[in-house]
């Protein structure tokens, strides 16, 4: 068996390119097809004197170091973004370690400066530094120890195409991303229209079933004083007519209520994907009031703008759960963290909690991201839980006692 600490080794990162493909139906070995560049290694000893090349050194050094760039190849792709730029400078450490011995290892360096460009690209200057300080310390080094000129000249000019190649396929990969993320999102609008069109249908409807009701309890007016029973049975046929457009009613506008705050987490989604930020989502179903869920809505915007455009991180939870008598909605982040005071965009946040008569907690550690904890309580979900708490002392006591409404 592998050990649990190999094992968890090779685990994908949230935001690795691996999970990029699996959440996009790619195969997680896709990326492997760039490893055919490493048949550089295999050939530039034949043109090095020809045969003479293939050498019990050559074999050595490649028995020695290929594994070795197998393995950061392949943490490259399932480490975050966020780290993944220490396995490409370990690639370019192998390939300097090895310049005087080895010169098939100038193919770690071209790795080393090509990976770099799958990193976080959001720190563009600290990529295109990065390449540079590589460029100049394989320049440096090849000087030193003897490289032809040509050789001090070719390396970099390949480096830079390479780079730019593939710099600008990934980005316009990113904007088809986001167009996708696009017309999911218009996907999602025309579906919120259409549960809204069949709300207002069946508020139409509703007409026949009150004008039901109002027959029923004319003809039970009537019949009062003539069959108190037949007027007993017309009213109570009238009260399950209203009990079942009560029920519809409910059902409808809790759909639609709940699509404000869909929407908005489509809106989030959008936002960070497309910014390479990981969201998870998890919520179980909460009925609550109009208000509250458009103050939640809000809320949530200003938080995920917050992240967007300061936290630096690159996976998002946003849970949002049912507690006893409230609604709890909680935002975490991986970021840098250190909240230190609030800004324009907290102390909003904190109003707009504090006018639902909720409550705002923020936990903000340095280095170790940020945790927004709103509870906002819910009159509805404090009636319901009431009537639990008196059903379980005394069931039949607590049936008794509630109107039929």
């Amino acid at each position: 068996m592998i050990p649990a600490f190999i094992s968890r080794w090779f685990l994908p990162a949230q935001d690795s390119a691996v999970a990029d493909d699996l959440r996009r139906g790619k195969s997680p070995w896709a990326d492997s097809v760039h490893l055919l560049w490493s048949l550089w290694i295999f050939i530039t000893p034949m043109f090095d004197h020809g045969l003479r090349g293939y050498t019990t050194t050559w074999l050595l050094f490649t028995l020695a170091s290929y594994p070795v760039f197998l393995l950061l190849f392949a943490r490259m792709q399932l480490a975050s973004r966020r780290t993944a730029y220490r396995y490409a400078w370990g690639m370019a450490v192998l390939c300097f370690g090895l310049m005087r011995w080895y010169p098939s290892g100038l193919s770690y360096f071209v790795y080393a400066c090509v990976m770099l460009s799958h990193c976080d690209r959001r720190q563009f200057r600290s990529y295109a530094l990065q390449v540079l300080a590589l460029n100049a310390i394989y320049v440096g080094l090849a000087w030193w120890i003897g490289y032809p000129s040509a050789l001090l000249v070719i390396m970099p000019v390949t480096v830079f195409v390479i780079c730019t190649i593939v710099t600008v396929e990934q980005l316009q990969h990113e904007k088809d991303a986001a167009l996708s993320l696009s017309h999911d999102e218009v996907r999602r609008l025309a579906a919120t229209a259409e549960r809204e069109r069949i709300g207002r249908d069946l508020h139409d409807l509703l007409g026949h079933t009150l004008s039901l009701i109002t027959l029923k309890l004319e003809l039970s007016r009537k019949l009062f004083d003539r069959d108190v029973e037949a007027a007993k049975r017309e009213v109570e046929e009238a009260e399950k007519v209203a009990r079942h457009a009560l029920a519809e009613v409910r059902s409808a506008v809790t759909g639609i209520r709940a699509t404000d705050l869909a929407a908005e987490m489509a809106s989030a989604r959008l936002l960070l994907e497309s910014s390479r930020v990981h969201l998870g989502y998890d919520a179980s179903p909460v009925d609550m009031p109009a208000e509250i869920e458009r103050g939640l809505s809000l809320v949530l915007r200003e938080a995920v703008t917050n992240i967007a455009r300061h936290a630096a991180a690159s996976c998002v939870r946003i849970e949002l759960r049912r507690e006893h008598a409230a609604v709890c909605m909680q935002i975490k982040d991986n970021g840098r963290g250190g909240l230190a005071r609030d800004g324009n965009g907290m102390t909003g946040m904190r109003e707009r909690v504090r006018a639902m008569g909720g409550t705002l907690g923020v936990e903000s550690p340095l280095g170790g991201g940020t945790q927004l904890r709103v509870l906002v309580p819910v009159p509805v979900l404090r009636l319901v839980e009431s009537s639990r708490v008196a059903s379980a002392v005394n069931p039949v006591q607590a049936s008794s006692s509630y109107p039929a409404a």
